[in-house]
């Protein structure tokens, strides 16, 4: 059975999911003009990719005997496309940073199954950061 620990981190990661999914789906759903037109589909492209991620880390949680939590991160939609952007891209560096030490935590507890998952999650935030990190050297 996992640790306190690592069903904490779960649930940390789950609230983190639940929350950029809403805020991206929000910021999708607010973009306007010219040069927020290419940026709006992929934000709603990364929403859906993080409510999979929710779905998935919940279902790992409650076959680890916890009970995933319902209540997200504070949710932040911004005003500007840079100023969305930059929160974006700090929420996917801390994603980064909750994944490899849920990693980390599942290897010591001999949890490749864990493992395994967080990685597939990990490569997708990854991406996500580029892609905001991207967007905001465009802004420039």
């Amino acid at each position: 059975m996992a640790s306190k620990k690592l069903l904490e981190l779960l649930n940390k990661g789950i609230a983190r999911e639940i929350q950029v999914s809403v805020q991206y789906m929000w910021q999708h759903v607010q973009w306007s003009g010219i040069p927020h037109y290419v940026v709006k589909d992929e934000l709603k492209k990364i929403a859906i990719a993080e409510m999979k991620h929710a779905e998935e880390i919940a279902e790992r949680l409650f076959y680890l005997g916890g009970i995933p939590t319902t209540k997200p991160e504070p949710i932040f939609v911004g005003k500007t496309l840079k100023e969305m952007l930059i929160k974006d891209m700090k929420d996917e560096e801390g994603a980064i940073k909750l994944y490899k030490q849920t990693i980390e935590l599942a290897r010591k507890e001999d949890d490749p199954t864990t493992v395994r998952l967080f990685k597939k999650i990990l490569a997708d935030e990854e991406e996500h950061h580029d892609f905001f990190q991207g967007v905001l050297e465009g802004l420039k």
